[in-house]
């Protein structure tokens, strides 16, 4: 292992933290507020912080999986990984161009704190069953490499 893989090995890491991290915050959040007002504007106020760290998280893991998997041909689990993170991608373009800009604009009307209509609460829980598995299911998926096929 060279000092580079650590590095690839430490930013794949950091991004997963970062991001993972964030997508944890606003899903409570997202849940909390599916019948409370008082959690529907703590979610509007607090996507604003995680928005950014979600995408942070995303480059980070980008950046960091390609250093470390930088000596590999792009099958298996590197395969996989850079899947999850164009749909995580397409995902969080979603995110941040269909929802944030509807949850600003209910803020700017005074409805921050109203529950979300069913249909917006379906798009978003769809959205976030997508970033959970995805996050999480990299983060496994990684785990699984070093045990299993790096340290080998």
């Amino acid at each position: 292992m060279e000092i580079i893989d650590v590095v690839g090995l430490f930013i794949f890491l950091a991004g997963f933290v970062i991001g993972l991290g964030a997508v944890t915050v606003i899903d409570i959040h997202g849940f909390l507020g599916r019948y409370s007002s008082y959690w529907t504007e703590a979610t509007v106020r607090t996507h604003k912080v995680t928005k950014p760290l979600i995408w942070i998280g995303i480059l980070l893991v980008l950046v960091g999986g390609t250093v470390f998997y930088r000596q590999l041909s792009l099958f298996g689990i590197p395969f996989v990984h850079l899947l999850v993170v164009i749909i995580l991608i397409l995902n969080g373009l979603f995110l941040s161009f269909r929802v944030s800009p509807f949850l600003l604009e209910r803020e700017k009307e005074g409805k921050a704190g109203e529950i979300l209509p069913r249909s917006w609460q379906r798009k978003i829980a769809g959205s976030l069953i997508v970033s959970d598995v995805g996050w999480w299911g990299s983060l496994f998926l990684l785990a699984y490499y070093l045990v299993y096929v790096y340290a080998a």
